[in-house]
């Protein structure tokens, strides 16, 4: 953990195995904003061949579409345009950003940013 990590949000279906509750790093767990179980074993390859990454991503957006979904992302968005900082988390054994729905879901939370609609609003005139 860094001091300057912000809120500290575990994103992703499952609670991480083994770890005590004592060794949490995460001050928020949002399960919701996680793969679908369905997704996730499509993409480790456990219903076929593995998913690319661009199609994991399609879909983990597409998953990201739903009611609840969007409305935790518009908060997430909200709380970064008033100042705050967050820092995303999932799998230990996630260890490349690129290939992680992290960064797709950092894409969404950037979009839905308030100051970001009124910015192009703004340019459009």
């Amino acid at each position: 953990m860094e001091p300057d990590d912000g809120e500290r949000i575990l994103v992703c279906r499952y609670r991480p195995r083994g770890l005590p509750k004592e060794q949490e790093t995460w001050h928020t767990w949002l399960r919701d904003l996680g793969p679908s179980p369905e997704l996730f074993a499509d993409f480790k390859g456990k219903h076929g061949p593995n998913l690319t990454l661009s199609v994991y991503k399609a879909r983990y957006a597409e998953e990201m579409k739903g009611e609840l979904q969007m409305k935790l992302i518009q908060q997430l968005a909200d709380r970064v345009d008033a100042g705050e900082t967050i820092t995303l988390l999932c799998s230990k054994d996630c260890f490349l950003p690129e290939a992680c729905h992290r960064s797709v879901l950092a894409e969404l939370i950037e979009a839905a940013r308030p100051s970001r609609a009124n910015a192009a609003r703004a340019s459009m005139r």
